[in-house]
């Protein structure tokens, strides 16, 4: 097994003299591409589900193809534009979305590789859509809050069009490896099927084995997810990571716990260990379903950002931690690990929202309740 180190923490100042400095071991590490950046955009979702979906690729055909973010949440824009002003206003329109938007993108309108529509302007080298972000904001107000009270029918062409200037025009065709594509045949041969793709999660609200619609914000399409058990919810990521599946993530990283920086999430016993638990291995808090539910009601659990399962590792203590792929990038100056967080049983147990994961993944039982 290969050994992790976080060696530059020893310059922090964090351990103590008796200190046990982190010390991995990779268990499982499901195949997946290099750690990106989304740079300056809300657009993790698509980042963390279309790096999903690539390893996906792999693991169905063994082809390493680097998918287009920008293709899936270009038509997600349209699709949360046409909701919030359907809605007349009184729904979310933001950078954020779920996992299941870029299946629903994928359905529609197929996929893309990255080199054919990267949705970068000519001379830009990073994403950035604060400015593409407002102006779409201000249109979709003037149409809500149109004192005609009647809707042009313009308005989804000039919303399309101003997707079409900051990120470019979608293609309609493409070669790739000497044969011409639509994004839908691309899909095809990909081999990704959205209709094999499924969300868990687990909350004590909602019965057991049922799906239901989690009202969060960023769950602007009414996505349905099926409820677990906690226990059951965990063994379920942990079957999936064994038998050769990742997992797309949605998840709270607000916690002075999680840190990019530092390339761990935990959640300590004592608050002391907020600070020491960047550095060292500190004893961690009995997570519960009913602790998770308060922690959830109270809004100190919210989903922040999606991120992608792919393996696991442990230190010289035995704990076990998930190896998960973020999308801050990998320069070692800003991130620890390569990019990669390794996040602590605990730490999924109680900010994790939910995952996606092929139902092939599930465990037996849980495919038979779930009638899958």
């Amino acid at each position: 097994m290969k050994k992790l180190y976080i060696g530059f923490l020893f310059a922090s100042g964090l351990f103590s003299a008796s200190a046990q400095n982190y010390e991995f071991q990779e268990v499982i590490n499901v195949e997946c591409l290099p750690v990106i950046s989304q740079d300056i955009t809300g657009t993790c979702w698509s980042f963390s589900t279309s790096s999903f979906l690539e390893s996906e690729i792999i693991r169905l055909t063994g082809r390493q193809i680097d998918l287009s973010e920008m293709f899936q949440a270009r038509t997600t824009y349209l699709a949360k534009a046409e909701n919030y002003v359907m809605r007349q206003g009184k729904a979310n329109f933001s950078e954020g979305a779920l996992a299941h938007d870029v299946l629903n993108s994928v359905s529609e309108y197929g996929l893309i590789p990255n080199r054919f529509y990267d949705g970068l302007g000519e001379g830009q080298t990073k994403h950035n859509h604060v400015e593409m972000v407002s102006v779409l904001e201000a249109m979709l107000k003037t149409y809500v809050e149109n004192p005609a009270k009647k809707l042009s029918p313009n308005w989804k062409q000039a919303i399309n069009a101003v997707l079409d200037i900051y990120l470019g025009s979608m293609p309609t065709k493409f070669e790739f490896e000497g044969k011409n594509y639509t994004p839908k045949s691309f899909a095809e041969f990909t081999k990704i099927k959205p209709e094999n793709y499924i969300t868990l999660t687990s909350f004590t609200h909602k019965s057991y084995y049922k799906s239901f619609i989690l009202n969060i914000p960023d769950n602007f399409s009414n996505g349905s997810m099926y409820n677990l058990p906690l226990d059951e919810f965990i063994a379920n990521i942990d079957n999936a990571l064994a038998n050769g599946y990742s997992l797309s993530l949605d998840c709270d990283v607000s916690e002075a716990t999680f840190s990019g920086k530092y390339g761990v999430a935990f959640i300590p016993e004592k608050e002391e260990d907020i600070k020491t638990g960047l550095a060292e291995i500190i004893t961690e808090k009995n997570i519960t379903p009913e602790f998770r539910q308060q922690e959830f009601e109270n809004l100190s659990t919210t989903d922040d950002h999606l991120m992608h399962i792919v393996g696991k590792v442990k230190d010289q203590k035995g704990n076990v931690y998930y190896k998960v792929k973020n999308s801050w990038g990998s320069d070692d100056k800003k991130v620890a690990n390569g990019g990669y967080v390794y996040m602590s049983v605990a730490y999924i147990k109680l900010k994790a929202i939910s995952v996606l994961v092929h139902k092939d993944g599930l465990d037996k039982k849980t495919k038979k309740e779930l009638k899958l």
